[in-house]
């Protein structure tokens, strides 16, 4: 009689060794779901960790997004807009004659500013640029006056007045006027500075409520400057670009024109005294 013991356990054996095969396949197949799972979350952080990185660059030196705090800009801009400011200008690209410029207080504009209560992560978005800052410590204004101009208002027709010329700004709030019943001025804008104006001239706290009459004090330091406004992003009903007609202050010269010598008075001539003659006797 021949005994089956050796055939079963070659099947015993081959059992095992196929429930050894079955552990380690499954074992690799976890651990290449794990794998998978740990090179998307790798994948993920370092497409975050870039972007973050590339927004706070974007933010830092080309564009940043700010929120309108008031109606000074009416109605180029609105309360609670979002706009997005241009860091290359000034500096790469020169600032022009009505230009939307972000600017910080420079000499204390806004009195004291309350401080703004945000959430951590509201913070860090706009750390990084991924949310407009919505601190209270910068002003939106257009550029009238660059430096070295003559500003005043205004002229027989109530327009501005830039260097000898008048100027028509479609810009402006309907109704408002461009001197916004406010007391008439004249300025020359000092070197590396610019005179700025709101849109909405009746309520707007620019360059003319902080001057004494000579423009040093109401004109902004270009060192003060963040950037140009160029686009109106939120709300969406409101998405714009930001620029000014070439009409505008296309036909403004450089430079003021130079003051006119007054007309010299002709010297009166003096009349010739008869020279005096001596007689002999004789």
């Amino acid at each position: 009689m021949t005994s089956d013991f050796p055939t079963r356990a070659a099947r015993r054996a081959a059992r095992q060794a196929k429930a050894e095969l079955r552990a380690q396949e499954s074992h690799r197949q976890q651990r290449t779901v794990l794998q998978s799972i740990w090179a998307g979350v790798r994948e993920v952080i370092i497409v975050v960790g870039l972007a973050t990185v590339l927004s706070f660059l974007i933010k830092t030196f080309l564009v940043q997004p700010f929120h309108i705090p008031s109606g000074s800009m009416e109605d180029t801009l609105i309360r609670d807009d979002r706009v997005v400011v241009s860091k290359l200008t000034p500096g790469p690209f020169a600032l022009q004659r009505g230009d939307v410029i972000v600017f910080s207080d420079p000499a204390g504009w806004l009195g004291a500013v309350p401080p703004v209560d945000r959430s951590t992560v509201h913070s860090v978005l706009v750390f990084i640029g991924l949310a407009p800052d919505d601190s209270q410590e910068y002003l939106i204004k257009r550029v009238v006056g660059l430096p070295g101009d003559h500003v005043a208002c205004c002229d027989t027709l109530g327009r501005l007045v830039v260097n000898g010329t008048s100027v028509t700004e479609p810009y402006l709030k309907a109704g408002d006027t461009p001197g916004g019943g406010r007391p008439a001025f004249a300025v020359t804008v000092p070197k590396d500075k610019v005179w700025v104006m709101g849109d909405h001239r009746s309520d707007s706290a620019d360059s003319r409520m902080h001057d004494d009459g000579t423009g040093a004090l109401g004109s902004v330091p270009i060192a003060s400057i963040k950037g140009r406004a160029v686009m109106v992003v939120w709300p969406l009903s409101r998405v714009t670009w930001l620029s000014v007609p070439e009409r505008v202050f296309g036909s403004v010269p450089a430079q003021p024109p130079a003051p006119t010598a007054p007309p010299t008075q002709p010297v009166p001539s003096t009349p010739a005294q008869p020279t005096p003659t001596t007689s002999k006797k004789k």
